[in-house]
């Protein structure tokens, strides 16, 4: 894989993709509609969906493209392929909080080494770079202007005062039970990938996930927080988190910066 093209390409994809998002999020109305799994899609989700693939299709032709508005894509599998979470978040999408992200990666022998993740509401941008450290781009984000790019790291936690972050729309009683474990000096909660981003920027320390998630809403943020310093592992072995599953769904996982002592679930 050519990385400089993929960084090109994804970062590219994503400002369209978030370019449309925007325009249906302004509107008075959209339509909502359940998927198969009583999950909700919009004409973001698909629109954003169309535009991405169009995208990765052109530039790379041949590779896999797993995508989630794409049930088609669901049953193929690569040593090595693109993942599409067109608009992470719907639920946030449709209770206009913002808090909803593209994110697109590159897996390469069952992990995720490259990904972009764009808030298009809160105008931010996290991306791997060809050299595979990871980038916050903010600014006036558009196609054909670069905003201000700054480098990301990890924290340097501090375990008697640890700052969690958790899911604002999947929160429950056993991720409560597990956060208990730590000593924390603050909760945060925060909707879509943007989890993994606040790891991988030092705004959060852990952020662990004790809920069914699927790859397409990780695989991104994850390369982003490897990038930065970070690391994602199974809640139940401890060992790293792989992609490429059957059906692509993910067991529970702990995403942290690496001076986090992990508790056992």
């Amino acid at each position: 894989m050519d990385y400089q093209k993929l960084e090109t390409v994804m970062r590219r994809a994503a400002l369209m993709a978030g370019a449309r998002i925007m325009e249906i999020y302004a509107e008075d109305e959209f339509e909502i509609r359940a998927k198969s799994d009583e999950s909700p899609v919009t004409a973001a989700d698909e629109a954003a969906d169309t535009l991405i693939s169009a995208e990765l299709a052109a530039a790379f032709p041949g590779e896999l493209i797993v995508t989630e508005e794409q049930a088609d894509s669901h049953g193929a599998h690569a040593t090595s392929f693109l993942i599409v979470d067109p608009l992470d978040g719907t639920k946030e999408f449709i209770k206009r909080r913002g808090e909803f992200t593209v994110n697109i990666a590159w897996v390469e022998n069952g992990q995720p080494v490259r990904g972009v993740v764009y808030a298009p509401a809160k105008g931010r941008l996290f991306y791997t770079r060809a050299d595979g450290t990871s980038v916050e781009e903010t600014g006036e984000l558009a196609l054909g202007r670069a905003g201000e790019v700054a480098p990301i790291r990890v924290s340097d936690p501090d375990n008697g005062a640890l700052i969690v972050v958790a899911s604002k729309s999947h929160r429950d009683q056993a991720t409560d039970d597990y956060i208990a474990k730590y000593n924390v000096k603050d909760m945060t909660s925060a909707g879509s990938s943007l989890k993994f981003c606040l790891v991988a920027t030092g705004e959060a320390d852990l952020y662990p996930r004790l809920g069914r998630t699927m790859e397409w809403d990780t695989a991104a943020g994850h390369a982003v927080l490897i990038g930065a310093g970070g690391h994602v592992v199974r809640f139940d072995t401890m060992a790293p988190l792989g992609y490429g599953k059957p059906g692509y769904d993910n067991p529970f996982f702990i995403a942290y910066a690496p001076g986090v002592e992990l508790m056992e679930g």
